[in-house]
């Protein structure tokens, strides 16, 4: 692929450019999924119309393209994660699936009574539950690290939290709900030295920060394809080679085995051993084709244009009257969580919506974080390069428009 300007970044995506009730759509829902350029859009449909074959098992035409595509997403995927093997990057259907998959392997296995579990209160539900629900099955106990209240860790209270009984670290790189960075090679270190292992859940920074996860050192790292400009249905875990050879398949079937008789089964290598049955083909190939995009134009040139986007619309918004930011982090990701004192964020997002604009309300999926700030829900507008500073102005004066309406 071609390398592409960042001021030419809006012009790949075809959704962008329509009216939603009459007015020109602003997207602000980045966090929850992002758009997807023509680029990823074609591949899809190129498999489809093309290619159209299961992986890996046939020795026909098709079957072999859509085997060495399907792999050639695996290797773009190590690339732009800077694993070390290949091997260590699992197809999942995303990131609650690679969570799943750790909790009910490794944590089935290595989890004993009285183990300990930390948890950083601003966690997704997707890195809670599944932790809750092995801690349950195998007498675990699970700590919840506080933050303060610009939305940071409160690395004393973790320092406090880590003894010899922690044996997983679980937490974000950077919070779908604050947009706060974490200091996650920080607290990998921490939780090394005293022998826990550390799972890192980046569906919010695949897209924003450069991953490194031999730098980072953590043990896992999952994220989705569609928080990345790729489609739903498609994910990764990296796990470190040592820990996933020692855990057990997740689930039986097709494609995870080497052999299979009544009288016992033996499991296929790595990275297979996890992949059971016929993936989501299509939509792997199509990540790929997102990473690809997303090297053509800089991951660093997105963060800087993403960055300013973030310091402008977070200077208007903080000059109106009764309007609260969760999340004010020096070390930010694009994301603006707040409330309007005397305003339900539904009502907000509904009138938003009626001028054009997307917006996400409610607790996104952080009930735990927002019982903490003692509030049910904010309203979220989350950033992507296609967005413009233009649209952050509409935004406010939309935004000023409804609050007035419904004070």
């Amino acid at each position: 692929m071609s390398q592409i300007h960042i001021n030419d970044f809006r012009d790949h995506f075809p959704i962008l450019h329509q009216e939603v009730n009459g007015r020109p759509l602003i997207y602000f829902d980045n966090a929850a999924t992002t758009q997807k350029p023509r680029a990823v859009i074609d591949a899809i449909q190129h498999y489809y119309l093309w290619d159209n074959a299961n992986i890996h098992r046939g020795a026909h035409t098709l079957a072999h393209r859509s085997t060495l595509n399907y792999e050639a997403a695996r290797t773009a995927v190590q690339e732009f994660i800077h694993a070390a093997h290949v091997e260590e990057i699992i197809f999942t259907s995303g990131t609650t699936d690679a969570i799943n998959l750790v909790a009910s392997t490794w944590g089935r296995k290595n989890l004993q009574s009285g183990d300990e579990i930390i948890i950083p209160v601003s966690e997704h539900h997707s890195n809670i539950v599944p932790w809750q629900m092995i801690a349950e099955e195998r007498g675990a106990i699970i700590r919840v690290l506080p933050i303060l209240e610009d939305g940071t860790w409160d690395l004393d209270a973790f320092s406090e939290l880590l003894n010899e009984r922690t044996k997983l670290v679980a937490c974000n790189q950077i919070s779908n709900a604050l947009g706060t960075v974490n200091p996650v090679a920080h607290v990998v270190r921490l939780a090394h030295a005293v022998g826990a292992i550390v799972l890192v859940d980046g569906a919010q920074s695949v897209a924003h920060e450069t991953i490194d996860v031999q730098q980072m050192d953590c043990d896992f790292f999952c994220f989705s394809a569609h928080k990345m400009y790729g489609p739903t249905g498609a994910g990764v875990l990296y796990g470190k080679r040592a820990l996933l050879e020692e855990m057990p398949p997740y689930r039986g079937g097709g494609e995870m085995i080497r052999s299979v008789s009544f009288q016992g089964t033996t499991y296929n290598d790595l990275p297979f051993k996890f992949e059971a049955g016929t993936p989501h083909i299509e939509g792997v190939i199509g990540m790929g084709e997102a990473i690809r995009f997303m090297q053509s134009v800089g991951v660093q040139h997105m963060h800087e244009e993403e960055q300013n986007l973030l310091a402008h619309c977070t200077h208007q918004l903080q000059m109106i009257d009764g309007l609260r930011i969760y999340g004010t982090a020096a070390q930010k990701s694009a994301v603006i969580s707040f409330t309007v004192e005397g305003v339900h964020h539904y009502d907000l997002g509904t009138l938003l919506d009626q001028q054009g604009i997307a917006v996400r309300t409610g607790h996104h999926c952080t009930e735990p974080l927002w019982n903490h700030f003692q509030i049910q829900g904010t309203t979220r507008a989350s950033f992507a390069p296609y967005n413009t500073l233009q649209e952050m102005d509409l935004f406010v004066h939309a935004l000023q428009k409804s609050i007035n309406m419904l004070r």
